[in-house]
């Protein structure tokens, strides 16, 4: 299953509205084969491993095999037909599956499936890993919002404020190297007419953190104004313009509906000022947040995460599944902002 894993990781930022996948065909002690979901209206991962399979050692290789499947097989015709189908044709004699699908359509039917075609059938092998995974995915099907990260990077004190003379970076190159892996992991950025106006920033994927398949993700600004976005800003002049989407005086709610219903968007990244931050983290529309810590002190008046704060300790924010990584000089910090409504943890 965790071989299975690291394909599906392969997946991630390329398959929505999909989840994604990994699977692995073993017979005998012996992997046969391996796949990957690649994209909406491409071969699921089961379909991708049995291929593989077949490619690898011939036709009848899947007879008698055992699949390890990250998720639940799907059991409904949708671009693809049903994997649950494909599978029992394939003549596998046992399912092993990490998570089950949030689908409503699809979740706990593979089961009963399978065990009258006289298969035999597991769940729940690495099953925090599966889920974790699949988080956005999850948090659309339950919810029809996106998943939400928020990601900064400032000093010690807890400052972004830079002189205007100077650049905008306080993290060092290898933090902002990561940044664009992050975005490549997201199907939209979003951030504030302000910030736009100030930074003028690119908001797209670069250097070899783009991986084959990635489209670049939607860039998505919120703005109070009429005309608050420079025409010659890069997000409009750009060769992604197309790639742009610009929502004037609209309620948070309503747009990452609209990014869900109408764009296929099952995560968006926050890269913002302080103020947008502190928003989504008040409202209770952030599910996770990368912080990167910078060995300096600035000062100023410029906080990493604005907005209105807490009124006491017991309504502060708690962070869970914390993971630390230190980057030269600079510590990342990754972690899921725990609330009932997050499906599970980053």
């Amino acid at each position: 299953m965790r071989r299975a894993l690291s394909l599906a990781r392969r997946g991630l930022g390329i398959t929505s509205p999909n989840p994604p996948v990994g699977a692995i065909l073993v017979k005998d002690g012996v992997e046969l084969g391996g796949g990957w979901h690649k994209g909406p209206g491409r071969p699921h991962a089961e379909v991708e491993a049995m291929r593989d399979a077949v490619k690898r050692h011939g036709e009848g290789a899947t007879q008698g095999a055992t699949v390890y499947v990250t998720l639940e097989p799907c059991s409904t015709h949708g671009r693809t037909g049903p994997c649950t189908t494909a599978l029992i044709r394939a003549g596998v004699s046992r399912v092993v599956v990490g998570a089950a699908d949030p689908n409503p359509s699809h979740e706990g039917k593979a089961e009963s499936l399978f065990l009258e075609a006289g298969i035999d059938f597991k769940e729940g092998i690495e099953e925090s890993a599966c889920h974790s995974l699949i988080r956005a995915f999850t948090k659309v099907q339950r919810s029809g919002l996106p998943w939400v990260i928020v990601k900064s990077a400032f000093g010690m004190d807890g400052k972004v404020t830079r002189p205007p003379s100077e650049g905008q970076w306080l993290s060092g190159e290898n933090s902002r190297k990561e940044v664009h892996e992050l975005r490549g992991e997201v199907d939209a950025i979003l951030t504030s007419g302000k910030t736009v106006r100030s930074d003028n920033p690119r908001l797209t994927i670069r250097g070899s953190s783009r991986t084959a398949g990635k489209d670049q993700p939607l860039r998505v600004v919120l703005t109070s104004r009429e005309g608050g976005v420079p025409e010659k800003c890069h997000l409009l002049a750009d060769d992604f313009s197309d790639r742009t989407l610009i929502y004037r005086s609209r309620r948070i709610e309503c747009v990452l509906r609209e990014l869900v219903s109408d764009h296929d968007v099952l995560s968006v990244m926050i890269e913002a000022g302080g103020s947008m931050v502190g928003q989504f983290l008040d409202e209770g529309w952030a599910d996770e947040a990368v912080f990167y810590l910078a060995p300096l002190i600035t000062g100023g008046n410029i906080p990493a995460v604005g907005g209105e704060g807490v009124p006491d300790l017991r309504g502060r924010i708690e962070m869970g599944s914390c993971m630390f990584k230190r980057i030269d000089n600079d510590v990342r910090v990754r972690a899921a902002i725990l609330r009932d409504s997050n499906p599970v943890g980053a």
